[in-house]
């Protein structure tokens, strides 16, 4: 995987929370130095554990430091919904003070760095230092469009605009906290999780990914993502990650 770049002027490393949450405005060097401070007690996890589980109660808020996780539902059928991807530099959910009952399960999707952040750590956090309560603010706004996005792809997409879709986005993301870059990504996903996510079948995915490496676009496999031709693959996919930073406007 691609790791944090240069030490930051706190001397620390840019931690993916640093970096995510910079780009939503400027931090003072005591802020990242707070944010950075946050993935101290990170602890590594398997792929497929659930972190936060639909029904229960929370009491801290899960930082994601490396790995991939993401927000689902399941049907009484067993059928899956992903509806979001939890990437490094992600905290979910820093509003929990708010929320009684999980209405849906977090969980991750390959081996992760995770931290667990308590409400009292966050609220203090949020009540010392204005601009991370600001970023954090923007990051929210972001998430909601990033959901709006996502019902767009697959209520009015094809299934090659979706999955193309997808992969731009991840990009951008990915490449905001330093673990992408022109060439591409890691994405530890198999094919139903990606089906899980654009409302495709396995069978629906397989094919579409076939006619992107045959477009010479991208090329996904071996948990890897290969970007082969990002301008072209975000025409097919009419990306525009403007909705990534709804507060810059």
């Amino acid at each position: 995987m691609h790791h944090p770049g240069p030490p930051g002027p706190c001397g620390h490393p840019l931690h993916p929370v640093v970096r995510k949450l910079s780009a939503y405005g400027p931090l003072k060097t005591e802020e990242q130095a707070a944010l950075a401070g946050l993935g101290a007690g990170g602890q590594r996890v398997d792929g497929r554990l659930d972190l936060l589980v639909e029904g229960a109660a929370p009491d801290s808020a899960v930082l994601v430091l490396e790995g991939i996780a993401c927000r689902y539902r399941h049907r009484v059928s067993g059928a899956r919904q992903i509806t979001a991807y939890l990437l490094p530099g992600d905290l979910c959910d820093p509003d929990l003070v708010h929320v009684s009952r999980m209405t849906h399960t977090v969980g991750t999707l390959g081996p992760c760095r995770v931290a667990r952040i308590p409400r009292e750590t966050l609220a203090g956090l949020t009540e010392r230092h204005p601009g991370i309560a600001l970023a954090l603010r923007r990051a929210k706004l972001a998430e909601e469009e990033t959901t709006r996005e996502w019902v767009m792809n697959v209520g009015c997409r094809s299934a090659i605009e979706r999955v193309s879709h997808l992969l731009c986005e991840l990009h951008a993301r990915l490449q905001t906290v330093g673990w992408a870059t022109s060439a591409g990504y890691d994405l530890p996903l198999t094919q139903q999780d990606l089906a899980d996510t654009t409302g495709l079948s396995n069978v629906h995915v397989n094919r579409t990914l076939r006619q992107l490496r045959l477009m010479r676009l991208v090329e996904v496999g071996g948990k890897r993502v290969d970007i082969l031709d990002l301008p072209g693959l975000q025409a097919l996919a009419e990306f525009q990650p403007d909705y990534l930073r709804p507060a810059d406007g």
